[in-house]
């Protein structure tokens, strides 16, 4: 049965905050959410499992992590595709583009499983990012976030020897006031074979208006899905 591997990478939106408070998660799991026995997870160990809710719990582990919309994304996407759904979670929170630069520790551990995973047996389907709220402290991030991030797709692309696979970013929904539409006017204008924009912005924050709320993030995953199935997908 074939494994439709999907890459969940980016920063804290991405890793999931959803239903956490006071630095604890509530363990709310929506149905949206719920573990599925054909959708699995690739751990920090190189080791395929079930995948259930946090899934970046042995990724991003400086940070409580919650619901993101990961599960939800999955459970959407195995209604239309068939065979199995493989999510290597990659996102780390707090993380501005330049430390996903070639070379990085954090790019080349997403590259190392990424490529581990596929090895396991599996076909990258698409990467699904999630970053950018970091990039809107200063005006020399937003000078320098779209040769960034279209360094990132091509590396990524190159190292991945996968020259057109597909990325699903999203415009961000927060950070700071004063330049957060210029990195969102960035991200929604990425001109690049294959590369699609899905925007949360109007998405409910939680009180620290930086991250999603648990029932943003259902929202979310499902509006990636329909980005995947949509123009990634053949009817």
């Amino acid at each position: 049965m074939e494994k439709h591997i999907f890459i969940l990478s980016g920063q804290s939106n991405m890793s999931g905050r959803g239903g956490v408070k006071n630095n604890q998660w509530d363990g709310i799991v929506p149905p949206q959410c719920l573990p599925n026995a054909a959708i699995h997870r690739f751990t920090a160990d190189l080791k395929w499992i079930s995948a259930n809710e946090p899934l970046h719990v042995d990724i991003d582990t400086k940070a409580v992590c919650g619901v993101g919309p990961g599960m939800s994304f999955a459970n959407a996407v195995i209604k239309d595709v068939m065979g199995q759904v493989g999510l290597i979670p990659c996102a780390v929170g707090g993380t501005a583009i330049e430390e996903w630069a070639r070379d990085s520790d954090l790019y080349e551990n997403m590259i190392k499983r990424s490529k581990a995973a596929a090895e396991c047996g599996g076909k990258i389907r698409a990467l699904l990012w999630y970053q950018g709220e970091t990039n809107t402290s200063s005006q020399h991030y937003v000078d320098t976030y779209k040769q960034n991030m279209q360094g990132l797709i091509r590396n990524l692309r190159q190292d991945l020897n996968l020259p057109e696979l597909p990325i699903i970013q999203v415009a961000i929904a927060s950070g700071h006031e004063e330049y957060m539409e210029k990195i969102r006017d960035i991200q929604k204008a990425i001109d690049m074979n294959n590369v699609v924009c899905v925007d949360a912005k109007g998405l409910e924050l939680t009180e620290d208006k930086m991250h999603l709320v648990t029932d943003a993030c259902v929202e979310l995953g499902q509006m990636l899905a329909h980005a995947f199935l949509t123009h990634f997908v053949s009817n």
